[in-house]
């Protein structure tokens, strides 16, 4: 029973770096403009280079639709956290929160979100 024990705590322990890796939300901005949307998104990662670093975030509707996408083009190794904006987002009538979502080039998306209450 204790090597089971044992091997469960080692595998436990080599996952959390894991999620401590991944890209956080830390702060939006939402303005909306006529029909659409601008969102400015704080992000903070410990980008390492090309190997792993945050490469994008989404705004989507509560159903998970994907509202709008952010590609990051490359890595932020010295500006840490950093933020880059979307605009245009179109959020169909009715949606009065949206989630904002960060992923990276070696854990994919985020387990964390941040929801955004939109002020019409």
């Amino acid at each position: 029973m204790r090597p089971l024990l044992v091997s469960a705590f080692l595998l436990g322990a080599t996952a959390l770096p894991a999620l401590a890796d991944q890209a956080l939300i830390e702060r939006v901005t939402a303005r909306q403009s006529s029909n659409s949307w601008s969102f400015d998104v704080t992000i903070s990662h410990p980008d390492t280079g090309w190997d792993h670093y945050a490469d994008g975030w989404s705004v989507n509707a509560p159903d998970g639709t994907e509202l709008g996408f952010r590609q990051l083009a490359h890595p932020h190794e010295n500006e840490q956290p950093f933020t880059r904006s979307l605009s245009g987002v179109v959020v169909p009538e009715g949606v009065s929160e949206v989630i904002i979502r960060a992923r990276d080039s070696v854990h994919g998306w985020s387990d964390k979100t941040y929801t955004v209450k939109l002020k019409n």
